[in-house]
């Protein structure tokens, strides 16, 4: 067998130009097909031009403006309340649950009967979705879990999807009748889908992993980069506690979510196949059938763009306005995440306010717990995930004071 040849990139400049190169197709998820087989973001080409067109109609900013005005308050205040009555949490599965409140409404995921037990039959598909995406990394038996994860997919599709798909095709059909109006139907990408089945011609295995993928990339990454983002900001407190009042800004606090995702990134790498020989800009040369690695760690603090103090956790960083905050951890180009704006918004260039700014929901989901009091629980230290290779809290103890 021949030896794969790999390239890795680990400077800015050429991960710029990799991720704008239109013959790098996606490698990253090769052992995790059971959920991201034909899913947006592993097609390359023609196929995802079409998928990718369709579902920019509902990732438009005027979307994310009424989740995070009209919506998100809500989910804050209904999932947050009882931790906060309690006077403690958990911040890996409050943040995985407040995010997949909202990921849900935006995949399409109808939740009817409005209970606990009815959303955390939903968390427990959503967290056994997620071990599928990440399989590459799972340390235990792989073919086990696989087969675990097919068993979700199945009893997900069940008790959540074919039901949404029937009340959609409903409400599909009395719009074309005439007897709702267009803004009458739901702004999810599983509306969105079935409204174009037609051109798309999707199975129904491929909508049930697609919208599986929207429900855990929506809650697991932004979950990921609230939890972080706290972790980084106690520790900056410990620093900086004359400073105390900056969290009171909504501003800042967006900051430390840009800042924490660019020091890490929802994943430490991307992976690309070259699907022809490439030239970069540097001179560097990416042969046809490569797999390129673009690790985002190094990346993202390669010191010739963000500064000397690359490694560490600044969020008042000042950065040539060409260079993202968060740096190169949410893509570029076509295969860039379509989701950022609604995860982490946009940062104002100017000290106004705007009626139309875009705080992210990370930002207002960490807002809310310094609010509220919150900070690490000193008789309980958090605990990494064992069970993965990539750098997870498995439980993050807080109390509120």
């Amino acid at each position: 067998m021949a030896k794969e040849n790999r390239v890795v990139i680990d400077n800015y400049e050429d991960a710029r130009e990799a991720y704008l190169a239109r013959d790098l197709s996606q490698a990253l998820y090769a052992d995790g097909e059971v959920i991201m087989g034909d899913v947006l973001i592993t097609l390359h080409g023609e196929d995802h031009r079409m998928r990718r067109r369709l579902e920019n109609r509902l990732f438009r900013r005027e979307v994310f403006f009424r989740y995070e005005n009209e919506l998100f308050p809500d989910i804050i205040q209904n999932t947050l309340g009882p931790h906060v009555e309690a006077g403690k949490a958990e911040l890996v599965s409050v943040s995985h649950q407040l995010m997949m409140n909202l990921s849900a409404l935006t995949a399409g995921v109808d939740r009817p009967q409005g209970t606990p037990e009815e959303s955390f039959r939903l968390y427990d598909y959503l967290m056994t979705f997620i071990e599928g995406a990440t399989l590459v990394h799972y340390t235990g038996d792989k073919q086990a879990k696989e087969a675990e994860i097919e068993r979700s997919l199945a009893a997900f599709d069940e008790h959540f999807l074919s039901p949404g798909i029937a009340r959609r095709a409903g409400l599909i059909n009395d719009f074309k009748d005439g007897r709702i109006a267009e803004e009458d139907l739901p702004q999810d990408v599983l509306t969105v889908l079935l409204r174009n089945e037609d051109s798309l011609n999707l199975p129904h295995q491929v909508i049930l992993r697609e919208i599986a993928f929207y429900l855990l990339a929506g809650a697991h990454t932004s979950a990921t980069a609230f939890t972080r983002t706290m972790h980084h900001i106690f520790q900056w407190l410990e620093k900086n506690t004359e400073h105390q009042e900056k969290l009171m800004s909504p501003g800042f606090i967006q900051r430390c979510v840009h800042e924490t995702i660019r020091l890490q990134p929802s994943s430490p790498v991307s992976e690309r196949w070259a699907e022809k020989d490439i030239q970069l800009a540097s001179g560097s040369s990416i042969d046809k059938g490569s797999r390129v690695v673009i690790d985002l760690i190094q990346v993202n603090r390669d010191r010739s763009i963000f500064g000397d103090d690359a490694e560490e956790f600044n969020p008042e960083r000042v950065l040539p306005t060409s260079v993202p905050e968060h740096g190169l951890s949410f893509g570029l180009g076509m295969h860039a995440c379509i989701g950022k704006e609604l995860a982490a918004g946009v940062l104002r260039q100017g000290s106004g306010d705007s009626d139309t700014h875009l705080s992210g929901v990370v930002t207002l989901a960490v807002s809310s717990m310094f609010e509220k009091g919150c900070r690490p629980d000193p008789n309980d230290p958090p605990e990494m995930n064992p069970s993965t290779s990539r750098p997870y809290f498995g439980r993050y103890p807080v109390i509120f004071k």
